[in-house]
C-alpha cells in the first residue's frame, strides 16, 4: 500500500465523464490512498454523463490544498461548470504553487486552463481541446499519458490504465 496515509480530491459536477472519475478513484484507493468527493455542495449526489453518480464528501469551499497530496480533475461536461468557481481555482493554483500531483484528464484542461498553470507545461488532452490549451500557452502532445513535473494528463478513457498508474507514481514520489 505505497499510498497509505495519502489523501486525494476528485472534483465532481454533473455530466462528468464516468469512467474518467470512477477509474481513477478506485485506483488510487486500490493503493491506499483516501479520496473525498468534492462539488459545489456537500452532500449531493452528482450523475455522470452516463447516470453514474457521485456523492460529493465536501464542498470545493471547505476544502485547503494544504490537507491534501493530489487532485484528480475528471473530464466530461463537468470541467466546463467546474472552472467557473473561484474556490476551484484556488485548490488549483495552491496544488500547482506546492507542486503536488493535478491529474487531468479529457477535457479536465480547461480547468487548468481557467487557473491558468498551464504556460510552458508539456500536456495532452483530448484533442478537442488542443487549441485550447496551446492558446494558454501549455505544449500540447498526441500521447496516451503526459507528465509534466507533478501534472499528469491523459487524452481520454482508453489511456485510463497508463494514468492511473502515472498519477499513483507521482503521488508516490516516484
Amino acid at each position: 500500500m505505497r499510498l497509505a496515509e495519502k489523501k486525494v480530491i476528485a472534483l465532481v459536477d454533473d455530466e462528468f465523464e464516468d469512467l474518467e472519475l470512477w477509474y481513477p478513484v478506485y485506483r488510487v484507493r486500490e493503493e491506499g490512498a483516501e479520496v473525498h468527493l468534492a462539488g459545489l455542495e456537500q452532500n449531493k449526489t452528482y450523475i455522470g454523463k452516463y447516470g453514474v453518480p457521485a456523492t460529493a464528501d465536501y464542498s470545493w469551499d471547505e476544502l485547503d490544498a494544504a490537507d491534501y497530496d493530489g487532485i484528480l480533475v475528471p473530464g466530461g461536461w463537468a470541467p466546463d461548470k467546474i472552472r467557473r468557481y473561484p474556490a476551484v481555482l484556488k485548490l488549483i493554483r495552491d496544488f500547482n504553487e506546492a507542486g503536488k500531483p493535478i491529474g487531468q484528464i479529457c477535457h479536465a484542461g480547461w480547468v487548468l486552463i481557467s487557473a491558468k498553470v498551464l504556460e510552458g507545461v508539456t500536456v495532452t488532452s483530448t484533442p478537442g481541446i488542443r487549441d485550447d490549451m496551446e492558446n494558454a500557452g501549455a505544449i500540447w502532445k498526441d500521447e496516451p499519458v503526459v507528465v509534466d513535473g507533478h501534472i499528469v494528463s491523459a487524452r481520454r478513457p482508453p489511456d485510463l490504465p497508463p494514468y492511473g498508474k502515472a498519477f499513483c507514481d507521482a503521488l508516490a514520489g516516484e
